[in-house]
């Protein structure tokens, strides 16, 4: 299945989503590719828990996307992302397409999925794009990324806790939130601190999103 089998409505969804993004609209015939490949494993594998063509088009790639331009500056330094329990690969494999130049490693324990992301980053000729089928906390490559990003993964703390070592001096963890955690950038664990929260609106969502960018403090 490719983006060429779908129903137009889809391509007309994102396309709009795209502008509204300040994306390319060029981008759209990867996406849905990667679209088309998620729906046809989805009726096996069950991957992902939305089923609607068209919810995906919102929920996984506009979602994923809304976050693009704080990664702008980490793609044109060829820089780092790792996409911490990606799952079928969002927001890493959206981004790796609209950000050519970024490195985004898709850490992800679960078997079926990072065999999916495998033939999807094959399909869509992703040379940048890695799969690290590994629990998060046993991935063994301390301070190897510029930023590590998190999607409805877990709370900031635990996600410091699990992913934290990954980060080089100075990197960010790029969180992905609904309503801005309060309670969560409060039990921040000592020497990790909060230094910008930004509205994201998602094209095609009523809901409030917020990325939420957390460092290790300066020592």
């Amino acid at each position: 299945m490719n983006a060429s089998v779908l129903p137009p409505a889809l391509r007309t969804r994102l396309e709009s989503g795209l502008d509204a993004l300040a994306l390319d609209r060029t981008l759209a015939t990867p996406l849905l590719d990667y679209l088309a490949l998620l729906l046809r494993w989805n009726r096996t594998y069950n991957l992902t828990a939305v089923r609607d063509p068209l919810e995906m088009v919102d929920k996984h790639l506009l979602d994923s996307l809304a976050m693009h331009p704080h990664v702008d500056a980490i793609a044109a330094a060829g820089g780092a992302l790792a996409d911490l329990g990606t799952g079928a690969g969002l927001p890493g494999i959206p981004l790796a397409i609209a950000k050519p130049g970024l490195r985004v490693t898709l850490v992800e324990s679960n078997g079926k999925k990072a065999r999916f992301m495998r033939e999807a980053i094959r399909k869509l000729g992703l040379v940048d794009v890695r799969v690290a089928e590994s629990r998060i906390e046993a991935l063994d490559e301390p301070g190897a990324f510029d930023a590590i990003t998190a999607r409805a993964l877990a709370t900031l703390p635990l996600i410091v806790e699990l992913g934290g070592h990954l980060l080089k001096p100075g990197g960010s963890l790029l969180a992905m939130k609904g309503v801005y955690p309060t309670d969560e950038v409060a039990a921040l664990p000592a020497g990790w601190s909060v230094t910008g929260s930004y509205p994201l609106r998602v094209p095609g969502l009523d809901a409030e999103r917020h990325l939420v960018v957390v460092r290790r403090d300066p020592r």
